[in-house]
């Protein structure tokens, strides 16, 4: 979803600065088509040090919109009884500590009228959750929370922070058996994220913009 979400604000006529943990041929390609657009940075939001390091490469830049969506679904079909440790310590890394992580480290890089945006899901909601892919829920439950207390932290902060689940989408990670098409999914994921601009405060949306219940 992350080469979608660039392609689309690309050809919105957004500056974009996507980042890979490594090389990505269709990234490339992307580039060749936006050559002036986007700009392509190599990071891991796993390890500290690549993220400061990045920040430090933007010192004097101030972005509209953050938007976090580097994520990892594995141990699909494990319970808390057979899952591998090392796969959920991998997924609370990668979906929850890793992603606030970047928050927290480039909120003064964002405009006082900007968006934070964070890739959720639909699953992630303790209320909608029907007892599917119970680690991958429970990652993206854990960032929900820690946002949430990020948001208090930061009361009265001016920009939009967001929670976003884009659906079950047709991608590497999603399976050919998700019900959405890229298409049918991220464009409505852009117009809903940069409505938001200007309008402070913690909510979690879905494609659409509509909210999604804690």
């Amino acid at each position: 979803m992350g080469l979608a979400l660039a392609e689309e604000y690309c050809a919105g006529d957004y500056e974009v600065v996507a980042t890979v943990r490594t090389p990505s041929p269709a990234l490339e390609q992307l580039h060749e088509r936006f050559p002036s657009s986007l700009q392509i940075k190599s990071a891991d939001t796993t390890d500290p040090d690549s993220i400061a390091c990045l920040k430090d490469e933007f010192q004097e830049s101030e972005f509209d919109t953050l938007f976090v969506n580097a994520g990892i679904c594995i141990a699909r079909d494990n319970t808390p009884i057979d899952v591998a440790e090392s796969d959920f310590v991998a997924l609370m890394l990668t979906n929850a500590l890793s992603p606030m992580r970047v928050v927290e480290t480039f909120r003064d890089r964002v405009s006082p009228r900007g968006v934070i945006a964070v890739m959720s899901s639909e699953i992630g909601s303790i209320q909608m959750n029907k007892g599917k892919w119970e680690m991958y829920s429970a990652s993206k439950a854990a960032l929900n929370m820690l946002i949430k207390c990020f948001a208090a932290r930061h009361e009265g902060d001016t920009r939009a922070l967001l929670l976003v689940a884009a659906g079950w989408v047709r991608t590497e990670m999603g399976g050919e058996e998700a019900t959405l098409s890229i298409e049918e999914s991220i464009p409505n994921v852009v117009k809903s994220v940069e409505a938001q601009a200007g309008k402070a405060g913690l909510r979690f949306i879905d494609r659409r913009g509509k909210t999604v219940p804690w």
